[in-house]
This record gives C-alpha cells, sequence and structure tokens, in this order.
C-alpha cells in the first residue's frame, strides 16, 4: 500500500477583513524574521564541520523546511482568497462574517462569528461557515430554530441576535 494521499477539498475562499490580516501577518512573521534567523543558525552549525550529529543544523534544516511550506501553503491561499467585508444581503439574516447570539436547548446563550475556514477559533467564538452549524446559520432570520444532527444526538438552536459590528461593540 502506497502512502499516497489524495488532495484535501480547499474550503471556501472567503475571509474576513481580520482574517486576511493576520495571515499576511503570519507570512511576514515567517518570511522577513524566523526564516532569517534560523538561516544563520544552520549556517553558523554548517560551518562546525560535521552535520551528521549536530542537533542545531539537523533541527534547523527541519525548520527551514516546515516554514518554507507554509510560506508556499500561505502565498497560494491569498491568492485565491475573497475578502468579504459587507453582509450579501438582508442584515437581518445571517451571512458570512455575523455575529450570531444562538439559545441551546438548556437556555443558554452562545455567541459566534461565522467565518471562512482559514479562521476559525472555537475559543474566540468563530466558527466556519462550512461547519455544520455554519452551514445551517447562512440565510436565516432571526427567531429561526436550527436543528442540528450531531453524533450526541439532534440538538435544537434558536437564532436570538444578528449583529455585523465588532464583538467588542456588542458587550
Amino acid at each position: 500500500m502506497g502512502r499516497y494521499r489524495p488532495p484535501r477539498a480547499a474550503g471556501s475562499p472567503y475571509i474576513t477583513p481580520e482574517g486576511e490580516a493576520a495571515l499576511r501577518a503570519e507570512l511576514h512573521k515567517l518570511w522577513k524574521e524566523e526564516r532569517p534567523e534560523v538561516t544563520k543558525v544552520v549556517s553558523a552549525a554548517a560551518a562546525n564541520g560535521d552535520r551528521s550529529e549536530n542537533g542545531d543544523y539537523i533541527y534547523g534544516k527541519k525548520r527551514l523546511r516546515e516554514i518554507d511550506s507554509r510560506v508556499r501553503f500561505l502565498r497560494k491561499r491569498l491568492d485565491v482568497l475573497k475578502v468579504v467585508s459587507q453582509p450579501l444581503g438582508d442584515r437581518e439574516k445571517v451571512w458570512f462574517g455575523a455575529w450570531v447570539t444562538l439559545e441551546d436547548e438548556s437556555g443558554k446563550q452562545h455567541q459566534m462569528r461565522i467565518v471562512g475556514p482559514d479562521e476559525f477559533d472555537l475559543s474566540q467564538g468563530k466558527i466556519s461557515c462550512d461547519a455544520p452549524l455554519g452551514r445551517a446559520l447562512l440565510g436565516k432570520n432571526i427567531d429561526a430554530d436550527i436543528q442540528l444532527d450531531t453524533p450526541a444526538g439532534i440538538t435544537q438552536w434558536t437564532l436570538i441576535a444578528v449583529d455585523y459590528e465588532d464583538a467588542g461593540e456588542l458587550g
């Protein structure tokens, strides 16, 4: 059996302006700051002679490959991303970039933002538009009931609020 794995399907090409800025900042940091530093370490380690047991050289080269791989990915991905800064339609409906407030079956409220697959972060309340809940929310009006089939069973959500402002302004 070979090691071939088919390429993973690319996520939606949408991103918020903040997400694009974060990816560009990561690219800049990797290419202009981290890579030159690692290159200096590898060069100094290579000058020491025997490279077969030189940890700085071996791990430095490995880190350079990781950096180059990530830089290649970021450059390709940034070329195809579409920045979405305005709602696609009615501001009373959930569209890409919306902050939504949901109420679960127990009455607990959750605030989330619908973002692209390159910037989702559950710890910050950002869910991907490609995730099942993100897909279920798109196009819904306030007071809509959302039913989601999860591994734990069917869950019910009610859409309480939709906002397109920064979360800090929501309170």
